[in-house]
């Protein structure tokens, strides 16, 4: 007997793929007026909601591989979006902060991201977007 593998619209790395570009287009969209990528987006996004917080949570949090994120780090400390300082009570770690420029950014996107959240939302109605939320974040959680 043959094993077959599901058909790609049954494959759930294809379609969470296939999802993450239907959602991200308009996204990048957005981001390339201000001349962002979206990971440097993403860590943005992370370090205001975490406030001051160490590289290693970034990572994780902004699911990025280290090395990536030293160089995201450096375009954004370029750009005056970040600070970086010594953590007071380990000096080896650093302290990564969102400046005013980066707070700046992030306001002035906040409409157009809102209005790409309750698109979606609306397109695929309340309920269904909340109940695919808390499945991507349970899946997030098992251990495959």
């Amino acid at each position: 007997m043959t094993k077959a593998l599901p058909t790609t619209d049954r494959s759930l790395p294809i379609a969470l793929l296939r999802a993450r570009e239907r959602v991200m287009g308009p996204i990048r969209a957005l981001l390339s007026d201000v001349d962002l990528t979206e990971q440097q987006w993403r860590v943005l996004r992370v370090v205001q909601e975490s406030g001051s917080i160490d590289p290693t949570q970034i990572a994780e949090q902004a699911c990025l591989l280290l090395p990536s994120l030293t160089r995201i780090l450096q375009k954004l400390e370029d750009k005056q979006m970040i600070g970086r300082a010594r953590d007071q009570q380990d000096r080896r770690k650093q302290v990564i902060t969102i400046t005013a420029a980066g707070e700046a950014v992030i306001a002035a996107n906040l409409e157009a991201s809102l209005a790409l959240v309750a698109e979606t939302r609306a397109k695929m109605g309340v309920d269904r977007y909340e109940a695919l939320l808390d499945l991507l974040n349970e899946l997030d959680r098992i251990e495959l």
